[in-house]
């Protein structure tokens, strides 16, 4: 989830590839916020790519 978000994918658009609702993409998004210490998803990103977490193709 967080690898569709760092690639600008909308809540949305998260919710219909996964087939879950934006609802259940918020709370996730929140969740991982949470385990990060951020409060955004630009912040988000920046520190689990920094982590080792998420890892971006320049493809």
């Amino acid at each position: 989830m967080l690898r569709l978000a760092a690639q600008g994918w909308t809540n949305k658009a998260i919710a219909a590839e996964l087939q879950i609702s934006d609802r259940t993409v918020q709370g996730h998004l929140a969740n991982i916020y949470g385990k990060l210490g951020v409060t955004t998803r630009t912040e988000a990103v920046t520190k689990a790519l920094k982590l080792g977490w998420l890892v971006l193709d320049d493809a």
